[in-house]
């Protein structure tokens, strides 16, 4: 195994299209070039050298915006040196690997149901609850007083809703909001 060390991800960019490495070992954060953007832009210009993370970044935003990019393969920083040079080999021989606590993880993503798509993504969680009880009908002095507000503030987030929606009336916006599933407590 060759090795070559690079200060920033666009030096890695670099080496591994001059060298075509099989294997390059990335980190996620780094000065300049983040892993991230490394990670895309080898994928983009070097297509052959496969992509192994080697991170401290335990959490699942920056696992699977790795793999998102690009990325072959995940393991944590302080893993056994064995255990490293072992999964660069079977990245290089085509497989996809990760950590076991890694991999427990991804599979349990994929496995999990996909969340449901939050309806009218514009409104604020605020707003969302107000076309809630639009939609089952619920008076505006009711809403505040469930709310603990006065009328004249359900009245502006109301206008607000119907901006959003591009609907003209209240009724139209409990219309859509019972078509998407809201009103229905």
């Amino acid at each position: 195994m060759r090795r070559r060390s690079v200060a920033d991800g666009q030096e890695a960019v670099r080496e591994a299209v001059l060298f075509r490495p099989d294997v390059a070992l990335m980190d996620l954060k780094m000065p300049g070039t983040d892993g991230f953007t490394a990670i895309r832009e080898l994928a983009r210009v070097a297509p052959s050298v496969r992509v192994y993370v080697l991170t401290m970044y335990d959490d699942n935003d920056s696992l699977f915006a790795a793999m998102r990019a690009g990325a072959h393969g995940y393991l944590l920083k302080g893993a056994e040196q064995d255990d490293i040079a072992r999964a660069v080999r079977a990245i290089a021989a085509g497989e996809v690997i990760f950590g076991p606590s890694i991999a427990e993880r991804v599979l349990h993503h994929l496995n999990s149901p996909p969340a449901e798509p939050i309806p009218f993504p514009d409104l604020t969680a605020r707003e969302l609850e107000i076309l809630d009880l639009l939609a089952a009908a619920t008076p505006t002095a009711v809403i505040a007083r469930r709310l603990s507000v006065a009328p004249r503030t359900i009245s502006n987030h109301i206008s607000n809703i119907l901006t959003k929606l591009q609907v003209a009336d209240r009724t139209q916006a409990a219309m859509l909001a019972r078509e998407s599933g809201l009103g229905r407590n």
